[in-house]
């Protein structure tokens, strides 16, 4: 999505509100870029080696700009999800599986462990941490195959369970996390820069906290599991009940740092939304929930702001971020961004002068090529148009194709960076009334 909507039977017309929304979108985007963020955070040089580690979405481009701006040597391993590379000469780069970890992360985390033999006091560890890092860290316990891994990831995936409950699990069943990358550091001096994607910002969260511990044991995974309904194999039950590495103890001086997030993202968009002459609200950074079931909440906040000028008056936007969650109950094709959509168009039942995007500030919707989608109050008419159902789409889980039916998805590819969900409503002001101009 361009800003651009097709009309049936004619040509491609220009959207002036939709663009917008999707400016925004951009904004947010760009402010969490890591060429932006990682320069002013830089740590003093040290004396001895310089060794730069981390993974997810945005660790390659991280590491690249890491290179751009580091004055002196440098060595590492980042690792990255596939297709998210960057053309680093000094600092390695592997792609591995995400959501769901594959044989070539297992590969590059063992090499990361091997980079941080033979660290000493005099050498610096930089670690650049960003959204996806638990599944790219992926370092099984003895006893735990990759293929059990994989089964519990995609139950985990597929069962609604928020991402602090799926990291509470994943955190315990790699030897990376939960501090393990911390307690390979030593006795080097630890600096983490952290993009977050987590509501909240909790460091021990963000790619389930290999430089940092939260106390939690494999007991609180187990009871995370159960409360999910899931049923671990024997070889995952076995390693969570007596797992002997209780949460590592981090050195006293090691850094934490968080150089983006959902909130920072936000401000910039509300920003750009009031540059453009539209007053507008943070509604939250940190929601979390059911994506219909929020889509729901935010249609009615919407329309209470369209009918009564309350929480804030029109023309205004709204602006939310988090992460939601999905219930899977069917095979379609869609990811918990387009799927709030879907449910948002079906609470708004057409009403009139409130437009909509919501989309994955990496650029990727669950595991589809998209990031989201954009609606408007023409998004009914156009469906019924392509002889499509929206209840139907969303009883299927078939957010991608009811929005690409109708030509409303918006599409990135991989934006290198992630802060999460990104939601923005626009509501025009009452006929009559005056709008910003577009």
């Amino acid at each position: 999505m361009t800003g651009t909507a097709k009309i049936e039977g004619g040509a491609a017309a220009p959207c002036p509100r939709r663009a917008l929304l999707r400016r925004l979108f951009d904004t947010a985007v760009a402010s969490a870029q890591p060429d932006r963020c990682i320069p002013p955070a830089l740590p003093s040089p040290p004396r001895g080696r310089t060794i730069v580690v981390g993974a997810g979405k945005a660790a390659a481009a991280m590491a690249l700009a890491v290179e751009r701006h580091w004055r002196g040597p440098l060595e590492g391993l980042v690792i990255t999800r596939h297709s998210h590379g960057a053309p680093c000469r000094r600092i390695g780069v592997r792609e591995a599986g995400h959501p769901v970890p594959d044989a070539a992360g297992i590969a590059a985390t063992r090499e990361m462990f091997s980079v941080l033999d033979g660290v000493t006091e005099d050498d610096l560890v930089l670690c650049l941490l960003s959204g996806g890092g638990s599944a790219l860290l992926a370092a099984p316990p003895s006893g735990v195959s990759l293929e059990d891994l994989q089964a519990l990831s995609r139950a985990l995936l597929r069962s609604g369970a928020t991402i602090a409950q799926i990291n509470r699990v994943r955190r315990h069943l790699s030897m990376a996390a939960n501090g393990g990358l911390a307690e390979r550091a030593r006795p080097a001096k630890l600096v983490t820069l952290a993009i977050s994607d987590v509501p909240g910002d909790d460091a021990a969260m963000i790619a389930s906290g290999p430089t940092t511990s939260d106390g939690s044991t494999g007991h609180d995974a187990l009871a995370t599991l159960d409360a999910l309904g899931i049923v671990p194999v024997p070889s995952v039950r076995y390693w969570l009940e007596s797992e002997p590495r209780g949460a590592a103890a981090v050195q006293e001086t090691a850094e934490f740092h968080l150089i983006a997030s959902p909130q920072m993202a936000l401000e910039a968009a509300a920003q750009a939304a009031r540059d453009a002459g539209y007053p507008s609200l943070i509604l939250g950074s940190a929601i979390e929930g059911e994506a219909r079931e929020v889509a729901t909440v935010h249609a009615g906040i919407a329309l209470q702001a369209k009918r009564y000028g309350q929480p804030l008056a029109p023309p205004c936007i709204l602006l939310s971020g988090g992460e939601t969650s999905v219930t899977v109950c069917a095979d379609g094709r869609g990811g918990r961004n387009s799927e709030f959509l879907l449910a948002l168009l079906q609470a708004l039942d057409g009403e009139a002068g409130i437009y909509a995007l919501a989309a994955d500030t990496d650029g990727i919707d669950g595991t589809g090529p998209h990031a989201g989608a954009a609606i408007g109050p023409d998004t009914p008419a156009r469906a019924r148009a392509q002889g499509i159902s929206a209840a139907k789409a969303l009883a299927e889980n078939d957010s991608r194709t009811f929005f690409a039916a109708v030509g409303a998805l918006v599409e990135t590819g991989p934006t290198f960076t992630n802060v999460n969900d990104f939601r923005a409503i626009l509501i025009d002001a009452a006929p009559g009334d005056r709008s910003p101009p577009e």
